[in-house]
Formats: structure tokens, C-alpha cells, sequence
């Protein structure tokens, strides 16, 4: 069996992207019209992931050409702004136990309006299920990013004993595998993972989708520009001005 080649993820990559651009067409819509709505009411977009999938966040929220009035959760969040012991970080149960979301939700004191979107690629661990639990006993709109392949396969660590996509009101399955790597070994193991790069496109599918929303009511969306651009940076403080205190951007 040959090793796995550059070409060969490429090949993979396409194959993952054009399945969920196919597949997942009609939640993205879904998806946009949520925020859309949640925008009109004033408010933002909450994103969260852990581990891998806060890349999903990051790419929602404070980056160049994306939303203005979106925020990234972030487990650090409970050492940077909660006071927690640093070494709370280290090992894997801040992200599989449940007790820190409770923190994140104090930190994050979401607005009535807001809407969340929500990245696992198990879509099984406490506190981004926990989180969701949250999100929707206060009435918000949840949109999940998960791997409808990994989810199925793994046993909920939650108390629930409910998925993340169980509580969503719009589930996008990322393509993913189960186990995220999509290329053989010669000694029948698997590597180089594929859920952040279809998260990434659902992502920038939803904004291009609200975006469009906008523009066709008349509106002007409200997008960064780039910092390292001419006046990027005035521009992306008058529009960072609105949301005040909702939206944090940290490095």
C-alpha cells in the first residue's frame, strides 16, 4: 500500500468539500436566517468550540471579511476573565466534564437576542453539551457543526446522555469521518484530520449567506475589514462601537 501524499489529501479535501457543499446546502440557509433574524434583533453571534473546533469560532468571529457582531467563547476564558488556576488547562476535563460551562455563560452574559453556533467534531463532550443545554433553557437559536459519522459512534459523556446535535435547531454534519483522519497508512492507521476544513467552509457558507440577506433588504452588513489594510482598523472600531462590551476580542 503506497503512503499517503500530499495529492492524496487534496483529493480528500475536494471530495469532503464538495459533499457538504452539496449535502448541506439547505442547512446553511437555515443557518444564515437564524443569524439574519438574531442580527435584526440586535444580536450577536456567539461561537464556540474545544480542542480543534475553536477554529470554527475563530473563524466566526473577528476575522477579516466576517461578522462584526459575533463573539468567541473560548475555554481559556474561565483563566483569562474567571479567575480559574491556570493549570485548570492541562488535560482534557475542562473540555469532557461539564462544571466549566456554567463560568463561560456568566463570562459570555449572552443577550436576549443572541444567537449561538456550536463546533464538535463528537459532538459528545459536557461542556460544549452543556453549554447548548444553556443555550436553549434561556431561548436561544443553536446551530451545531458536527460529524454525523463520529457522533453516531461514540457513547455521550454528557449526564443527559444527549449529543450536542440532539439539542441543535440546525445541524451541519461536517463530512468528517469517524475519527476525523481520512488517510490510510501502510500499517492500517489514519491520518491528517478533515473536520477543520469543512467547518471553515461552513462557516464562511453562513456568512456569505447573511451577508447576501442583508444586502438584498437594503442594508449594509456589518464586515471587518482587514487591520492591515488603510483605515481597516478605524473602520472595524465605528462598526465594534455598537456592541460594546458583547463582543471581545482577545488574541
Amino acid at each position: 500500500m503506497p503512503s499517503p501524499s500530499a495529492a492524496d489529501f487534496a483529493a480528500a479535501a475536494h471530495a469532503a468539500i464538495d459533499r457538504v457543499t452539496k449535502e448541506q446546502a439547505e442547512g446553511v440557509v437555515a443557518a444564515a436566517e437564524l443569524i439574519v433574524a438574531a442580527l435584526a434583533a440586535d444580536g450577536v453571534v456567539q461561537a464556540f468550540g474545544t480542542g480543534h473546533s475553536e477554529a470554527l469560532a475563530m473563524e466566526i468571529a473577528g476575522r477579516a471579511g466576517g461578522l462584526v457582531p459575533s463573539n468567541r467563547i473560548a475555554l481559556r476564558d474561565v483563566v483569562l476573565r474567571g479567575g480559574r488556576p491556570v493549570e485548570i488547562l492541562e488535560g482534557p476535563e475542562l473540555e469532557r466534564g461539564t462544571e466549566s460551562a456554567a463560568l463561560l455563560w456568566e463570562l459570555t452574559a449572552p443577550h436576549p437576542a443572541d444567537v449561538f453556533v456550536l463546533a464538535s467534531n463528537s459532538g459528545v463532550n459536557g461542556c460544549v453539551v452543556e453549554l447548548a443545554h444553556l443555550a436553549k433553557r434561556h431561548g436561544h437559536p443553536l446551530i451545531v457543526i458536527t460529524s454525523a459519522e463520529h457522533t453516531a459512534r461514540v457513547e455521550p459523556k454528557h449526564p443527559s446522555g444527549l449529543r450536542l446535535r440532539d439539542l441543535a435547531d440546525v445541524v451541519l454534519d461536517n463530512a468528517a469521518p469517524y475519527g476525523d483522519a481520512v488517510l490510510e497508512m501502510a500499517n492500517g492507521a489514519k491520518a491528517c484530520g478533515i473536520s477543520s476544513i469543512t467547518a471553515a467552509l461552513l462557516a464562511q457558507q453562513i456568512v456569505a449567506e447573511v451577508i447576501h440577506r442583508i444586502e438584498r433588504s437594503g442594508a449594509v452588513p456589518p464586515v471587518y475589514l482587514s487591520a492591515n489594510i488603510p483605515d481597516g482598523d478605524a473602520h472595524n472600531r465605528a462598526l465594534e462601537a455598537r456592541y460594546a462590551g458583547r463582543i471581545r476580542r482577545a488574541s
